[in-house]
């Protein structure tokens, strides 16, 4: 298991991009959680499989094609502290 933190930049907010990032991640199979920041990008922890995990990414690139601008990522190990996945404020 491993874990992802992405940073996604571009117009990533007021076009319900955390809310389809919960729906692909529970249907990916992964964990974690989603947050607009103060400066316009979406950031997000997951935590699954590395195919379930870039599965997740690439959904949401694909959904919100012509909105993504760039995709940072870190991979970490998973640490199995997330029960679903969320929208955090």
């Amino acid at each position: 298991m491993k874990r992802l933190h992405a940073t996604f930049s571009g117009t990533v907010q007021g076009v319900g991009f955390r809310y389809t990032a919960i729906r692909i991640a529970r249907r990916a199979g992964v964990t974690g959680w989603a947050r607009n920041l103060a400066d316009g990008r979406v950031e997000t922890v997951a935590e699954g499989s590395g195919q379930a995990l870039e599965q997740f990414v690439r959904e949401l690139r694909e959904f919100f094609e012509g909105c993504v601008c760039e995709v940072q990522t870190e991979w970490g190990e998973a640490t199995g502290q997330f029960a679903d996945f969320g929208v955090r404020y």
